[in-house]
């Protein structure tokens, strides 16, 4: 680019930015009801300035904010999301979805940022500022590093000069490495970490990466630069799990092990927290390497007093007590509380039925070696079971769920007699203790039944990418389309 040319891109900016409050609606805010978007969308708002809020579903206007339906992926729905926008925020990812579709999710987000390209050159879009993810470049990118380094090179390739801010952890109530963080150290006072809870990362508060945007927005001297940004402190996940567990008075036991790759990471993260793998699975891939400020070059552009992590999670704690529930849907015919009881009882009256082998039970069966083995590990899962279906986790359901489903078979079998005259499992019961299995069998089914409620169709509904409003009880941000499943209360 000539220095004429650069010169005359500068004046623009100049002029963007005297007129960007009396512009109608001249900043477009894309992604508008996730995390990041719905925070700079308020502090657009509050601060004066008219912003064009874009989401895939149409929401209600406010002060300020004039709410677009549009979807990225279709290039016909953004032509009147782009009316009169000078200014404009890319904060779209595509990680969501099923499994399917969360492998694709790299060419999602390259049709996504073509589309956009092209869209905002036809609207005579001024500028572009955009949030990719921080990571050092020599190194082999995982797949979601390479999609965001790509959508900042698409975004770049055309006329518009753009503004790449590139963060690596962020810290908000809404985000996924923030619900990561919490669950885990919540909800696992014994923690199985893999290698990656050892890299080095440079978190930084959410409201640290709004001042960023806004930042550049007002200086146009930041166009079409790169610019690295994270908080003042670097420190390993791990180091910020024993952070957060000494802020909530938690005693937290990590054992690092070898073989946890990011893959089975993801799957355990999507058992034990809110956080779906799809979009756990990217967030792992990013940790795996350090990621920290090296180029702090934009001090120089966008001064910010950077807020220090025990303050990000103090605050993102506080935010999330305003978190409100979603109330069960006419079509759900018991709530996920109700499902969530059941499930409880059913699993403590299990474990009481069990011990009825040893005082009940007259058999010399029950005190073999291979009878106390497993009888010592069935009540060990269903402690296991107990203690996360109070924690509100999926892995809890799931343990229930099998348990319930092996009790069931055990004591159908140990039945066997009743209709085939012979037994399978130890000797033949007497009437008392077949009468008692088929009470078990009975409870055994009422815990399948529980546990499927809140886990198997939490799971298709995730699965399916739909709302979590088809799940009763699920604890969101008011107001906001949320970025990942929290908890169900």
């Amino acid at each position: 680019m000539s220095q004429k040319a650069s010169s005359s891109n500068l004046e623009k900016m100049a002029a963007l930015k005297e007129s960007a409050k009396i512009n109608d609606y001249s900043i477009l805010v894309t992604g508008a009801t996730g995390f990041i978007g719905k925070k700079l969308t308020e502090r657009l708002s509050k601060t004066g300035y008219k912003v064009t809020a874009m989401s895939r579903t149409l929401h209600q206007n406010s002060d300020n904010v004039k709410f677009v339906a549009a979807d990225a992926l279709e290039l016909d729905t953004l032509s009147n999301a782009f009316k009169g926008v000078e200014t404009a925020f890319y904060l779209l990812h595509s990680m969501e979805g099923s499994k399917k579709e969360w492998e694709q999710f790299a060419d999602r987000e390259k049709v996504q940022a073509q589309n956009f390209l092209k869209a905002a050159e036809n609207a005579g879009v001024k500028r572009i500022i955009y949030l990719g993810g921080l990571v050092n470049e020599s190194l082999e990118l995982s797949k979601h590093m390479r999609s965001r380094h790509e959508v900042g090179k698409i975004l770049a390739s055309g006329t518009i000069p753009v503004t790449e801010l590139r963060a690596s952890v962020i810290v908000g109530a809404e985000g996924g490495s923030y619900a990561m963080l919490r669950y885990l150290v919540e909800r696992l006072p014994l923690m199985v970490c893999p290698r990656w809870v050892k890299s080095t990362t440079q978190p930084i508060a959410v409201e640290n990466v709004v001042d960023y945007l806004v930042g550049a927005m007002k200086n146009p001297s930041t166009a079409g630069k790169i610019f690295e940004i994270g908080g003042p402190d670097k420190m390993t996940y791990e180091q910020m799990m024993r952070l957060y567990s000494s802020i909530i008075n938690r005693n937290l036991n990590i054992i690092q092990i070898p073989f946890l790759t990011p893959r089975l990471s993801s799957y355990w993260i999507d058992l034990v927290t809110p956080v779906k793998a799809s979009l756990a699975r990217p967030l792992v891939d990013s940790l795996v390497h350090d990621s920290y400020v090296k180029d702090k070059s934009v001090e120089e552009f966008v001064p910010v007093n950077l807020k220090h992590m025990t303050e990000a999670i103090k605050e993102a704690r506080e935010e999330q007590v305003a978190f409100k529930p979603i109330e069960k849907t006419p079509e759900e015919k018991t709530s996920y509380k109700v499902n969530q009881k059941l499930l409880l009882i059913s699993l403590c009256a299990m474990a009481i039925i069990g011990s009825t082998y040893y005082w009940m039970d007259d058999r010399t069966d029950v005190w073999e070696i291979s009878w106390l083995f497993g009888s010592f590990i069935w009540y060990v899962a269903i402690i296991f079971a107990i203690l996360f279906v109070r924690q509100k986790a999926r892995l809890g359901y799931l343990i229930g769920g099998l348990l319930s489903w092996v009790t069931l078979a055990f004591w159908l079998f140990d039945n066997f007699y009743v209709v085939f005259q012979m037994s399978v499992i130890g000797a033949e019961p007497s009437i008392d203790v077949t009468l008692r299995n088929f009470i078990g069998a009975g409870i055994a089914g009422l815990a399948i039944f529980s546990s499927h409620n809140v886990f198997h169709k939490v799971r298709v509904y995730q699965a399916r990418g739909e709302s979590v409003k088809e799940s009763a009880g699920a604890e969101v941000p008011s107001g906001a389309r949320p970025v990942y499943n929290t908890d169900y209360s």
